[in-house]
C-alpha cells in the first residue's frame, strides 16, 4: 500500500456493544485499529480478539482506538464482549457495509464448499482519517503485536 498518500478510509455508521453506534468520520483526531473478523467465538477470533484486548491499554496510550467488525448480531457480540472481558467495543455489520467498504468479503473454502465470508484483515488509520497501514489474509499470532508497534511509529 502507498503510505505516501494514503486513501482516505471509508466512512460509516454501524451498531457497537453497549448501545451506542460508531461513526467512523466522528473519531478523527484518534487513530483507529479496524480489525475485521470472521465470528464471533471462534477459536482464531477468540485468540485475535483475545490479543487486541491484552494490549488494549498501550493502544490507548498510542492515541489509538480499536474496534472489532463481524457480520455476527448485537446478541452475539455483546456475548463475546462479556466473555472475553473486551474494554473496547465490536461493531456489527450484518448489511456488510464496512465489509463491502474495506473490500474483505472474499470466496473462502470451509470443509470443501466454497462460502462467503470475511477474509481476517486489519486496518490502521490515521488521525486525519486517511488509511495508513492494511493487512489482508491476517494470520492471528503475533498480529496485535505487529499493528501495535506500526501504532507507535505514526
Amino acid at each position: 500500500m502507498n503510505t505516501t498518500n494514503p486513501a482516505s478510509a471509508a466512512d460509516f455508521t454501524l451498531p457497537a456493544t453497549g448501545g451506542a453506534s460508531v461513526t467512523v468520520s466522528a473519531l478523527r483526531g484518534r487513530k483507529l485499529v479496524l480489525y475485521f473478523y470472521p465470528k464471533d467465538s471462534t477459536p482464531g477470533c477468540t485468540n485475535e480478539t483475545a490479543d487486541f484486548r491484552d494490549r488494549h491499554a498501550e493502544f490507548q496510550a498510542a492515541g489509538c482506538e480499536v474496534y472489532g467488525i463481524s457480520r455476527d448480531s448485537m446478541k452475539s457480540h455483546e456475548n463475546f464482549k462479556a466473555k472475553l472481558g473486551l474494554p473496547f467495543e465490536l461493531l456489527s455489520d450484518t448489511e456488510e457495509t464496512a465489509c463491502n467498504a474495506f473490500g474483505v468479503i472474499k470466496m473462502k473454502n470451509m470443509y470443501g464448499k466454497q462460502v462467503r465470508g470475511i477474509e481476517r484483515s486489519t486496518f490502521v488509520i490515521d488521525a486525519e482519517g486517511a488509511i495508513r497501514r492494511e493487512w489482508r489474509g491476517v494470520k492471528v499470532a503475533g498480529h496485535a503485536q505487529e499493528v501495535l508497534d506500526f501504532v507507535k511509529s505514526l
